[in-house]
């Protein structure tokens, strides 16, 4: 096991025993108390997956996560003291893959953290070397980049994946409900409202000219509008 994480929580003591727990399951593992260090850590350390805790010094956790969205596929953990269910439901859908609310069991962390680096690594393999091309819409899925006619997409790693999701497989209906179990892979406690919301951005980011390739199928869900694609 060499997958690194990056542990971002202010409590020294809660840190240092998520960083003892981790290296002992042979993760390469590092910690920073501040949001503001956290930002530099993560340009120097690269991480597979962090665990972020929500109210941190310097730039709190929502923060991060918002400026995580353009720096590539990172599995995220939030971690929470708050019960307030739209703290967790905001940072969730700013990008969070799960979340887990102090006091915790270390062993439901870890459990947590390997069922997420097994997606990850899942969706890995299925994207390599793939391009996915679709109503003018390009997704080069092995860099997780898209474009729409000559423009370039600047797209949350959620957006990217529904939107590659819908793409590569044009006139098949998702519910929403399948969307939130394939894109979120887990019981998503914002319910699918959240998948409203991510189509309406991706729609946003396509443009007016390509924004009618995800159809609404209304009482249903979702689809991609079928036209030639490819792997």
């Amino acid at each position: 096991m060499n997958e690194k994480v990056l542990v971002i929580e202010d409590e020294k003591k809660i840190a240092d025993a998520i960083m003892y727990a981790l290296k002992r399951e042979g993760y390469i593992a590092e910690a920073v108390y501040h949001g503001e260090a956290a930002m530099k850590k993560l340009g120097e350390f690269h991480p597979d997956a962090i665990i972020l805790d929500v109210m941190l010094p310097g730039l709190d956790g929502y923060e991060i996560l918002k400026k995580l969205q353009d720096k590539g596929r990172i599995g995220v953990i939030m971690v929470t003291a708050k019960e307030d269910i739209v703290n967790k439901i905001l940072g969730l859908e700013l990008g969070a893959d799960d979340y887990i609310t102090k006091p915790f069991d270390m062993r439901e962390l870890l459990a947590r953290l390997k069922s997420l680096l097994r997606r990850m690594q899942i969706a890995e393999k299925k994207q390599e070397s793939a391009k996915v091309i679709l109503g003018g819409i390009v997704l080069y899925t092995n860099k997780r980049t898209a474009f729409a006619g000559d423009k370039s997409l600047d797209l949350t790693p959620k957006e990217y994946d529904l939107l590659a999701l819908l793409l590569s497989n044009p006139d098949l209906v998702y519910t929403r409900e399948q969307l939130l179990n394939l894109i979120w892979g887990m019981d998503y406690i914002g319910g699918t409202r959240t998948v409203d919301i991510h189509v309406q951005r991706v729609r946003k980011k396509l443009g007016k000219e390509f924004d009618d390739v995800i159809q609404t199928v209304y009482g249903i869900g979702y689809k991609a509008l079928g036209g030639s694609s490819e792997d």
